[in-house]
């Protein structure tokens, strides 16, 4: 068979056209008042601040505005604690994404967990976790969000099948099988120190790669006619899964880069826009 590729960056630009459109009709009802993203980010990783530049972009692509906060490596949690309240009571600030990882001496949970839940926009507190978990209104964690946007997309079916999510973080494994769970799948959450991991990855009829290590996934553990989901990304545009040898055996899959990067951002910027709509009318 051939698989079916999961085009993030295609289905990202279809949907920036639309919310342009959405933005544009906002400003002309509101006197020309967009929504606004706040990305703050701390220290000068090169990787972090391409990030940040990224999500700013997809911001003035579709019409909206950000506002980027830059502070020191030396930031200490109740530096940024003020930063994050100081957002939260600014008005016009409809989204807050403080970029992760932060410097270590900084309890990133803590200022997480400060951001308020109607700016939330990336998904990151706890109390959206918990509340999208239940199938409460809450903004989902974006990457994961993104992935659950792309398989519907592309009319992949979950209810009923059985998804292994290989990965645990906060924002990406966790949210990931709870978001699967709320479609009906039947959900095991694996990691990197599971034993036995082939077999469980064999059983899938859906996997998703969020572990963090590149090609930790073998081609050879995973069943013909599966649904590949690579949501890792490495130095020479390779993944946590290895997709190369699955192009004429699985059922479908996302590329790396290209598949789920770009709906990440567009699923933050999707998001950042509902906030917005929610304050600005």
């Amino acid at each position: 068979m051939t698989a079916l590729v999961l085009d993030g960056k295609h289905c990202a630009k279809e949907t920036e056209e639309r919310l342009a459109k959405q933005v544009a009709e906002l400003k002309e009802r509101t006197g020309g008042h967009t929504p606004i993203l706040a990305t703050i980010l701390v220290g000068a990783d090169p990787a972090s601040a391409t990030y940040v530049k990224m999500k700013g972009n997809a911001c003035r692509r579709v019409g909206m505005d950000s506002l980027a906060i830059e502070l020191p490596e030396e930031t200490t949690t109740e530096q940024l604690l003020a930063k994050i309240q100081e957002l939260n009571e600014n008005p016009d600030v409809h989204g807050i994404l403080l970029q992760h990882p932060v410097p270590a001496q900084i309890d990133e949970r803590a200022c997480f967990d400060a951001i308020a839940l109607h700016k939330d926009v990336d998904g990151v507190t706890c109390l959206g976790f918990g509340r999208m978990a239940m199938k409460e209104p809450a903004y989902g964690a974006a990457t994961p969000a993104g992935i659950m946007r792309l398989l519907d997309a592309y009319n992949i079916e979950l209810e009923g099948k059985h998804v292994v999510v290989v990965g645990r973080s906060p924002i990406l494994g966790k949210p990931m099988a709870m978001m699967m769970l709320n479609a009906n799948a039947t959900v095991t959450i694996c990691h990197s120190r599971t034993q036995n991991l082939p077999e469980f990855v064999k059983q899938a009829d859906v996997i998703v790669g969020a572990v963090g290590k590149p090609e930790l996934i073998k081609a050879e553990w995973i069943k013909d006619g599966a649904v590949v989901v690579d949501a890792g990304y490495h130095p020479g545009g390779i993944g946590d899964i290895e997709l190369g040898p699955l192009a004429n055996r699985v059922k479908a899959y996302t590329p790396v880069p290209g598949g789920v990067g770009p709906m990440t951002i567009n699923t933050l910027i999707l998001q950042t826009l509902e906030a917005g709509l929610k304050h600005l009318g």
